[in-house]
């Protein structure tokens, strides 16, 4: 019997089309998920603050954690110089952050505070400038900096390759015997170029959608 053809029509976007046309695995997930709807942050410190809080925390952990850090400064985003002066102590009983989760964020508040870091400036790199930048600071890796390009700028073309979640999301997408390496992520993804951030979104959501799609 013949494979029905995912119907995506109703999508209606360049990049949906160039990813649906590129690769039928990845046209069967857009299928099943429908719009793509990424949640961008809309205060560059904020995106950076969060995930550093994020790194290496499940997802109701790090949630937890961000209502306490917004709530220490009275549900406002602190500037550089509050996250500074902030007492160790008072992050880590009241905030509930790891020693050192505060050492990265002060050090991150120390580099826009002394203009090393100018987040202003960020906008108008091109993508490997501003991942050089970001990890400058400490705590803040090259998946990090890939989370701000695509949390925050909004860049359509980044593969974030150490991501776990994409990892597994390929690995059953793909059929793949065990976690692709990052030559494998890079192969797989070349056709969806330069849409590989929406396809990665499309990738993570399908994790949580596999008994619709698969």
């Amino acid at each position: 019997m013949q494979q029905e053809t995912p119907d995506y029509s109703y999508l209606n976007t360049d990049y949906i089309d160039h990813l649906c046309n590129s690769d039928d695995r990845l046209a069967k997930i857009i299928a099943a998920i429908g719009s793509y709807s990424i949640k961008k942050k809309n205060n560059s410190l904020q995106a950076l603050i969060e995930a550093i809080i994020y790194q290496q925390l499940n997802g109701r952990a790090a949630n937890t954690i961000c209502s306490r850090f917004y709530a220490y400064y009275e549900n406002l985003i602190p500037t550089p110089q509050q996250i500074i002066l902030s007492p160790d102590i008072e992050l880590r009983t009241q905030v509930g952050l790891s020693r050192m989760k505060i050492i990265y964020l002060k050090d991150l508040a120390t580099h826009i505070a002394d203009n090393r870091l100018n987040l202003f400036d960020l906008p108008g790199m091109k993508d490997e400038e501003i991942i050089s930048q970001l990890t400058r600071v400490k705590g803040i890796g090259r998946w990090t900096a890939e989370m701000y390009l695509i949390f925050f700028l909004g860049r359509e073309d980044v593969l974030p390759v150490t991501d776990l979640g994409l990892r597994n999301a390929m690995r059953r997408t793909y059929s793949l015997d065990e976690l692709p390496i990052p030559n494998t992520m890079i192969q797989i993804a070349t056709p969806w170029r330069p849409y590989r951030s929406i396809a990665t979104w499309y990738m993570w959501k399908s994790l949580s959608n596999f008994s619709t799609i698969g």
